[in-house]
């Protein structure tokens, strides 16, 4: 389990920093964070070489291209909810009925939605938050030495992937890549996309590791 220790950090680095894209407009605090780490603007490397970031303040750059394009992406020209893409009426499944829903109630995942400024619990900046709170959690029972509870944790993780992000997520970030109009989007769908298939394969191997699982 000692291995884990180390990459279960990079998790809960990535999901946050996914998370964060997905739910809410850029800010300055938040670019910079990205720009004064090389490993970390290393994973944008369209956003990293472009033009515009010399051509205009960050100010202008937010304003004028990034949250114009967090509008078009996330509130316009494409449905960030789970239901949307699993449901065959298209309809987003607001109330507690939604499965995700019932969960995050399981695992004491409280979402406020007014807060995090959706309409729905099973929206992917949510659920990618979800995927760093059982990272956060596993880390815990790591650090306790709790290997009973890491492999629990890594069943429901791996389950959440499979059964959740990875059954809709694919073919929103893959639209998210297409229609995006700035380099920060383009590779963040690129990113998140590439981390939760890389994630879904690590996660099944530390179970058939570490667990006896599948």
């Amino acid at each position: 389990m000692n291995e884990m220790k180390q990459e279960i950090e990079n998790r809960i680095a990535l999901y946050a920093l996914i998370s964060r894209l997905m739910l809410i407009e850029v800010d300055e605090d938040f670019l910079n964070k990205i720009e004064s780490d090389e490993a970390l603007l290393d994973l944008f490397p369209n956003y990293k070489n472009w033009k515009k970031r010399e051509e205009l303040t960050m100010k202008e750059l937010i304003d004028q291209q990034y949250n114009v394009d967090f509008t078009n992406l996330f509130l316009m020209h494409l449905v960030p909810y789970e239901s949307f893409y699993t449901r065959d009426d298209q309809m987003i499944e607001s109330g507690g009925d939604n499965p995700v829903v019932e969960l995050y109630n399981e695992l004491d995942f409280r979402v406020e939605l007014a807060e995090a400024r959706v309409i729905s619990a099973d929206h992917i900046g949510i659920e990618l938050e979800f995927m760093y709170m059982l990272c956060t959690a596993m880390k815990k029972a790591l650090d306790a030495g709790d290997e009973e509870g890491v492999c629990e944790l890594l069943e429901v993780q791996r389950a959440f992937l499979k059964e959740h992000l990875l059954e809709w997520t694919p073919l929103f970030l893959i639209n998210m890549k297409r229609e995006s109009r700035t380099p920060l989007y383009h590779d963040s769908a690129e990113l998140a996309l590439e981390f939760m298939l890389s994630d879904f394969e690590y996660v099944t191997e530390k179970l058939a590791l570490h667990c006896g699982g599948q």
